[in-house]
């Protein structure tokens, strides 16, 4: 969907939804047995072999990394991290050890040799790095972390505060140092979009197991494999399946949140979803357990089911109950709910027509950083549409505040507002600056516009993005402004396009 700004902008870019044109799948997999200087672990090289294993057969490209140092591990992160910015999925899995302090989780490389507090951040990796490096995938970022299986550095990390184990569980996994240490990794906070696994719940420890591989990793690995099976249920069935391997003692927790679409591990990312279609397709086993969820309280699963009920040629069409499975899941604070069902209030589906109800469920939704919303207000400052007054200033914070949040579409006007001279102090590099991360984001639109109609940027601002595109090695030809079958393949490559 286009819509034409009135002034001497490039095209602006409202919210379209889910349109994406590559569907790569990528992960990086950590092991780390061979400590040189912290007690060895038994089975965390296997695990990373078996995960490995199992995502290269449901069509991940897959990058083992095994007993690294520090220096290594880092480089591989960020060699993956560039990878990641074309992929529809990133996936991250670390075994190892891994200690939290005051609130913050560090995972220790082989060569870790810390004698203080001070030397963690040197010499460890820290969680929200490993977060950083995922979150550049388009569409879904899964950290998954089996570490921590014994205490690896007892008498050095704040020794008056570390928690000693009770001799049952003195094979688990996890430690915990520093100010009010409990036990277990520290609760994480990762981003929108993100999903983070802990081999157990915050505060609690992991166990090596009796066997080759850790109880979690053996029930990841058999359930990644169960075909057709929404994320969601898997990881459900990766819990059940480890409590009951050990008694209860370990419970396995995901934290963050899932996107709305239904994502399926075991199958590849389709090209160009539909949301309401994407869901109204989930078996009819699967739909029942997600039912069973929306009962229970899951927003998300609520928001599912809305979806089922948006898809016109689904048996199950009926937009009035889906605007009530929204209004529940909005309000148990969905921020992607309350962004849908403003979109319902706007167009009056399902609902009677109320755009003053619409623009209240947008800034709710942007109130929670939800990209989309917040690119789709700037969109309404700017043309004034649902009787939203016209502000060319508040649009452009609105597109810089999604653009920040790696919204491709927001990137892609914060350039346009760049190139048309609005933007003091920013010139064609931060406009083709824009460009690329925009490109490298994933929105076909902006792949479309610069491929077809490259003339509505001007030509400082393509000499510019050509310049860009030969810094980071898509680019060898001359900085003309000439968007000719050189550029057109950098684009292409710049966007993920193998045979670009």
């Amino acid at each position: 969907m286009w819509k034409v700004a009135a002034v001497a902008f490039a095209l602006l870019i409202p919210f379209s939804g889910i349109a994406h044109a590559y569907s790569e799948r990528v992960a990086l997999v950590i092991g780390i047995s061979d400590y040189a200087h912290i007690a060895p672990l038994r089975n965390t090289v296997n695990d990373a072999r078996a995960l490995s294993d199992a995502l290269g057969k449901i069509g991940f490209e897959v990058e083992t990394a095994l007993d690294l140092d520090r220096e290594g591990l880092v480089a591989r992160m960020g060699e993956f991290a560039f990878r990641a910015e074309t992929a529809e999925v990133s996936l991250i899995y670390f075994a190892g050890h891994g200690v939290a302090v005051q609130g913050r989780n560090f995972l220790l490389p082989a060569d870790a040799n810390p004698q203080s507090n001070s030397d963690l951040p040197l010499q460890a990796v820290l969680l929200d790095d490993l977060m950083a490096v995922a979150d550049r995938a388009r569409r879904m970022k899964i950290i998954i972390l089996d570490s921590c299986r014994n205490n690896p550095l007892p008498g050095v990390l704040l020794p008056d505060q570390v928690e000693v184990w009770p001799a049952d569980l003195s094979e688990g996994r996890t430690v915990a140092v520093g100010e009010g240490a409990g036990g277990g990794l520290a609760p994480p906070s990762p981003d929108r979009g993100t999903l983070v696994a802990f081999a157990a719940r915050d505060g609690e420890v992991a166990f090596d197991g009796e066997g080759d591989n850790s109880p979690f990793a053996a029930a990841l690995t058999t359930h990644l494999l169960e075909p057709g099976l929404e994320i969601s249920l898997m990881f459900r069935k990766v819990r059940d399946a480890v409590l009951a391997e050990t008694g209860n003692l370990q419970e396995p927790h995901t934290y963050g949140s899932l996107p709305g679409l239904p994502f399926f591990l075991s199958e590849p990312v389709a090209e160009a979803t539909d949301l309401a279609a994407a869901w109204a397709d989930l078996r009819p086993d699967q739909e029942a357990q997600i039912t069973a969820m929306a009962e229970a309280g899951d927003a998300r699963a609520l928001l599912g089911l809305a979806y089922m009920r948006l898809h016109p040629d689904a048996p199950g069409y009926d937009p009035a109950a889906a605007a009530g499975f929204l209004e529940q899941s909005a309000a148990l604070g969905s921020a992607e709910a309350q962004f849908e069902l403003g979109r319902l209030y706007e167009r009056g589906v399902g609902v009677r027509e109320d755009w003053t109800r619409a623009l209240e469920l947008f800034r709710a939704a942007a109130a929670q950083d939800l990209p989309d919303a917040i690119n789709e207000l700037g969109f309404l400052h700017f043309t004034g549409a649902l009787e939203v007054q016209m502000d060319q200033t508040e649009a452009l914070t609105l597109f810089r505040r999604a653009a920040d949040l790696r919204q491709p579409e927001a990137m892609f006007n914060v350039a346009s507002f760049i190139n048309g001279g609005h933007v003091p102090g920013a010139g064609p590099a931060e406009a083709a600056e824009y460009l690329y991360d925009a490109l490298r984001a994933g929105s076909t639109q902006v792949f479309e516009v610069l491929r077809d109609r490259p003339e509505a940027f001007s030509a400082e601002t393509r000499r510019a993005f050509q310049q860009r595109l030969s810094e980071v090695g898509f680019y060898d030809g001359p900085i003309d402004a000439d968007f000719g079958p050189g550029t057109q393949r950098a684009i292409r490559r710049a966007f993920g396009l193998l045979d670009g």
